[in-house]
């Protein structure tokens, strides 16, 4: 059985910010780190803010843990007033070592998730998200959107279909390119997501953010990587937010890891 990949939700709990239609669904093999965060004005004492909001701040965090639990997902949830968001974003996602960040949109059902590779060093990060969120072993932890396809007697199976897509430079070659990309789907592959289900896109030149958007129109999620200097910058207004706002569906950011985590990827 694949692991449950650690996947951080942050929500913004008193603004409110929800669960948008899908997610649930989504992380059904997840274990779910929940952060519902507040922040303060940097006038006012994060300590005053707790003693104000905290009752009611933890009953949207409840009824929000709820959600995700009823949809199969195992969660833990954390609450934190700040002074910044961001900062805090990044620190739980690394006291809890999460695999990825997920910036939550509403999705239906996931037939095609579009993975933007870069290199392969730490590739087994981002495989280990595609196995245990989009290729449950059989019989196991399937989602209430899968198990609806198959209830309606599909003809084609409810596997997810996953493409590699590279944004090639222009020291690569064509050959280079090729040798990257076969082996992470051979590491997919070995790892048992069905060949037929892996497929590869390649693309030159233009800038990757805007390539990875223009990509995405027929895809129904997006995994991608941490870009520098932090996961907290990269979600509040570098690629992915862009990639995000444009693409309207859910983006997982797969986090850099330590130094010697061979699972850390090197992605767009």
């Amino acid at each position: 059985m694949h692991d449950r990949p650690r996947i951080l939700l942050p929500v913004s709990v008193l603004e409110g910010d929800s669960i948008p239609d899908g997610v649930p669904d989504l992380l059904t093999n997840a274990h779910v780190v929940l952060l519902g965060y507040h922040v303060v004005p940097d006038q006012t004492a994060t300590e005053q803010a707790r003693d104000q909001f905290e009752a009611q701040a933890s009953r949207r965090l409840d009824d929000l843990t709820a959600i995700l639990e009823d949809a199969g997902a195992v969660v833990e949830s954390t609450l934190v007033f700040t002074h910044d968001g961001q900062t805090t974003i990044d620190r739980v996602t690394d006291e809890h070592d999460c695999l990825a960040v997920l910036i939550p949109q509403s999705t239906g059902p996931i037939e095609n998730v579009l993975v933007a590779v870069r290199g392969v060093v730490g590739v087994d990060r981002f495989v280990r998200l595609i196995l245990g969120l989009f290729a449950p072993d059989e019989g196991e932890g399937l989602s209430s959107r899968v198990r609806s396809i198959l209830s309606l007697g599909a003809e084609t199976s409810p596997e997810i279909s996953v493409t590699l897509y590279h944004v090639a430079g222009e020291d690569e070659t064509d050959e280079d390119v090729e040798t990257l990309l076969d082996g992470v789907a051979s590491r997919l592959s070995d790892e048992g997501v069905p060949q037929d289900g892996i497929d590869i896109e390649v693309a030159r030149g233009g800038d990757p953010g805007e390539m990875i958007i223009e990509a995405s129109e027929d895809y129904d999620a997006i995994v991608m990587g941490e870009s520098d200097p932090s996961v907290s910058t990269f979600i509040f207004g570098m690629t992915a937010d862009n990639v995000a706002r444009q693409f309207l569906g859910p983006v997982f950011v797969i986090q850099h890891g330590s130094p010697d985590d061979d699972g850390a990827p090197d992605t767009e």
